[in-house]
């Protein structure tokens, strides 16, 4: 059990990870050894379960890392491309990084693809990046672990984040696409707002908002009602940690990675612990592709970052309790965020049929919020059997979904 002071979680937390590094190293070491000595003994039902074993302990705890996109080529229309992975432009709270591809495919609309700050890294979206490469010149947020950015550097809330969305285009210029995924639709949003109210020269060509909380209101689905169930106070006592002296951002309160594992987690534990049971049996059964395709998904899955308390609190309070957007409250750094401003920028929106995190309609509600914007400039697309994540990745993504985003972004990028 944690105690129950907020700033001792994190400190229990790290003490029961340092004790068990060294037992989920020695699994790491000892997994592809086993593996190896098959060779010899390949028939050994004992030497398979010792390294099935090895691989269910070695993938049992967290890490605090960005994992690498691993995107070496990408196929295009004029043939196969090596890609080199960049940093362009840096803050101390995220890297813009820039898929470059040899050779270079001509001229292609710039895509800034604005990944989530909601735990898991910005490889959450390889898929997502890999598909766009196909034919776009693509661009990503890379947001930092903020466990490893001093206290010196500032917060980091909800405005810091719609105010790094127009640093990047401002950076980026003119003939700029934006896809934002599910969290970041609302800041995305909001950026644009506030880029088109200041009749800003660099406004997007166009904003793509994939499975995001626009409008909460409609079709709750349990992920808010959770937010709704508890006071502010609730989140700050029971979620808000602090980080360990140890690191660069010691001191700094967040919402830690492991607390938001642990709640990920739970809402489908039985289907994690029945994922964890089959990679072991798989590897017993020496079905290597099937063992890896699960352990290549937790590695990713596992790879947890710290949430900002600031940034966290204020997006449980004005996105899912208050639903300022959609009410027309919501502030940037002082000022009302109009989203009727937005005049140029075209509005393609997507939604699954099963998602069960953003449900059918929160995503749509942006066509009622851009009220100016001409009807040839919005398009919406609802897609079949697919929840939240087949949104975004998978073969529905990449056949059905991806097609409709590509020709709409071609169609504004003249």
């Amino acid at each position: 059990m944690l105690p129950n002071s907020p700033a001792l979680h994190y400190q229990a937390y790290q003490a029961v990870a340092d004790l068990t590094t060294p037992m989920r190293s020695a699994a790491r070491f000892l997994a592809p050894w086993l593996h190896h000595s098959l060779f010899w003994l390949p028939h050994s039902r004992a030497l398979r379960k010792a390294a099935a074993a090895c691989e269910v302990l070695a993938l049992s705890g967290l890490t605090h890392h960005r994992p690498p996109f691993n995107i070496d080529t990408v196929d295009t229309p004029s043939g196969t491309c090596a890609v080199t992975e960049e940093t362009v432009f840096r803050t101390p709270f995220c890297s813009l990084l820039r898929f470059r591809k040899t050779p270079a495919c001509g001229t292609e609309p710039k895509v800034l693809l604005v990944a989530p700050v909601s735990g898991h890294f910005a490889t959450l979206l390889r898929g997502t990046v890999q598909t766009l490469l196909q034919d776009h010149d693509v661009y990503v947020t890379d947001w930092h672990n903020v466990r490893d950015i001093p206290l010196s550097e500032g917060a980091f809330d909800l405005d810091t984040f719609i105010e790094h969305i127009i640093r990047f285009v401002d950076w980026l210029g003119p003939h700029t696409h934006l896809v934002a995924v599910c969290q970041p639709t609302v800041p995305t949003l909001a950026a644009v707002a506030i880029m088109a109210e200041d009749q800003h020269p660099h406004q997007p060509r166009s904003m793509t908002l994939m499975a995001g909380p626009i409008d909460c209101r409609i079709n709750p689905t349990e992920v808010n009602n959770l937010a709704t169930a508890k006071p502010m106070e609730w989140f700050e006592s029971k979620l808000i940690g602090v980080v360990p002296l140890r690191y660069k951002g010691g001191m700094r309160r967040v919402y830690p990675g492991f607390l938001q594992i642990s709640a990920f987690m739970s809402m489908n534990l039985d289907r994690h612990k029945e994922s964890f049971r089959k990679m072991y049996g798989h590897y017993v059964e020496g079905d290597t592709v099937k063992a890896h395709g699960i352990k290549e998904f937790y590695d990713e899955y596992l790879a947890m970052m710290d949430l900002p308390a600031e940034f966290y609190l204020q997006t449980v309070r004005k996105v899912f309790q208050e639903y300022q957007l959609p009410r027309g409250v919501l502030e940037y750094r002082g000022r009302r965020v109009k989203p009727e401003a937005i005049r140029r920028t075209a509005l393609f929106t997507v939604e699954g049929e099963r998602d069960d995190i953003c449900s059918i309609g929160q995503t749509l509600a942006a066509h009622d919020l851009c009220s100016k914007l001409a009807p040839y400039r919005k398009q919406h697309h609802l897609q079949a059997s697919v929840g939240h994540y087949g949104v975004f990745n998978g073969k529905r993504w990449e056949h059905q979904i991806y097609p409709r985003i590509r020709d709409f972004i071609h169609a504004f990028d003249e």
